[in-house]
């Protein structure tokens, strides 16, 4: 899906200006880092691109591809304890290469590799959201990912790590001063790879794509802590990793994309990248939205932009940033099977879960299914406050 290719510009603005960015005027003691978007000087030359078919091999292709200049592993989950309380979290690493080759050091501190994590706890029945924002370099042990003695991709103690010899069991844990993540998940269903085999175009220019794929249905347990009290919880996570050395094009404002796990063993990816024009272009390279389905199976059918249809049937208006921000759809799209339309909505589980106070602001936010299908998800709005068009 195109998550995050700004971070680019977001690590290497953090890089190259060192401390001038560290801004420390709010008096609370806490430090934090605002990063400039707009121009960070950074070449892509010299790093792999995205252009024609990836041999995909797993678990080898769970771990870090260092040729490309961007990568991130993401999880969204849908959780509930034996009450019904329910909770949503995302768990996000990013890797952001600052130069194609290492730089020889005797230094442990030396590196040319960025992370940032992104870690959210959605307290539905509590109405609150918690995120919290991390950057680090790789080294000295701090940050990284490897796929060699198994899959384990860090930023502190934040991490996730392959718990069998296929990485096909691994656990989240996370925690800040005020949540707590600590659960284990179980991969039901192959790989689904997106757009062409895996390669996800972002625009018309040779090389400006990904490549992409899905664990569309982590089975998952363990435990989430809000303010010192534990809740044991099960639910479904869903997992994307993409790699590449690109970019929005030009004429791109930001996405919408959305991660759905149905009752019945199906999942869906819809995924639309708005235009400056006011257009819609499919993340597949086609004009307005489009979806993947993953059958029961783990059989992979697109869903056509001509048979497929989202919209927004509310607006949000976040009293942090004053953004306005859709909430609450209508899907319909016509069934490859049966031929038959069907119709459901997507509704926030809590309205305010924009994540804000860093360089880049998006709401993403835990979603129900309810309709002639049911379920739960994820969806990810960008580019509402600012357009990331010429940012990175």
């Amino acid at each position: 899906m195109g998550r995050f290719l700004a971070l680019g510009g977001l690590i290497a603005a953090v890089v190259l200006a060192g401390l001038s960015l560290i801004d420390t005027r709010s008096g609370s003691g806490e430090v934090t880092a605002s990063a400039l978007l707009a121009d960070s000087g950074m070449d892509s030359s010299g790093f792999a691109r995205a252009i024609g078919p990836w041999d995909w091999q797993f678990p080898q292709d769970y771990g870090p591809h260092s040729d490309f200049q961007t990568e991130w592993w993401y999880y969204t989950g849908n959780l509930a304890d034996a009450t019904g309380r329910r909770f949503g979290f995302q768990f996000t690493i990013f890797r952001r290469a600052i130069a194609p080759q290492p730089v020889e050091s005797a230094s442990e501190w030396r590196t040319n590799q960025i992370y940032m994590a992104h870690f959210t706890v959605t307290d539905v029945t509590g109405e609150q959201f918690y995120h919290q924002e991390r950057f680090s370099r790789d080294s000295a042990g701090l940050a990284g990912a490897e796929i060699d003695p198994s899959y384990h991709v860090w930023l502190e103690n934040w991490q996730v790590q392959g718990l069998n010899a296929d990485d096909t069991r691994t656990r989240i844990s996370a925690s800040t001063d005020d949540v707590a993540l600590d659960v284990t998940m179980q991969q039901v269903k192959r790989p689904a790879l997106q757009g062409e085999s895996g390669l996800s175009p972002k625009g018309p220019e040779p090389g400006n794509a990904s490549y992409y794929y899905s664990l569309t249905r982590l089975l998952t347990e363990g435990t989430v802590t809000i303010g010192g009290e534990t809740y044991t919880v099960t639910g479904n996570t869903w997992k994307d990793h993409e790699f590449s050395t690109s970019a929005l094009g030009s004429d791109a404002v930001g996405w919408d994309w959305f991660g759905l796990i149905f009752d019945d063993g199906r999942e869906m990816t819809i995924g639309r990248i708005r235009l400056a024009d006011g257009g819609e272009r499919a993340y597949s390279g086609g004009a307005g939205s489009e979806a993947l389905l993953i059958e029961q199976d783990g059989s992979e059918r697109y869903i056509p932009a001509d048979t497929f249809h989202l919209e927004a049937l509310d607006t949000w208006t976040s009293p942090h940033t004053g953004g306005e921000y859709p909430s609450g759809w209508r899907v319909t799209f016509d069934d490859p099977d049966t031929g038959e339309t069907v119709n459901f909505t997507l509704t926030p589980l809590l309205k305010d879960q924009e994540l804000h106070g860093s360089g880049i602001v998006y709401w993403e936010g835990a979603v129900r299914i309810e309709g002639d299908v049911r379920g739960y998800g994820y969806a990810e709005l960008t580019g509402y406050i600012d357009a990331l068009t010429g940012r990175f």
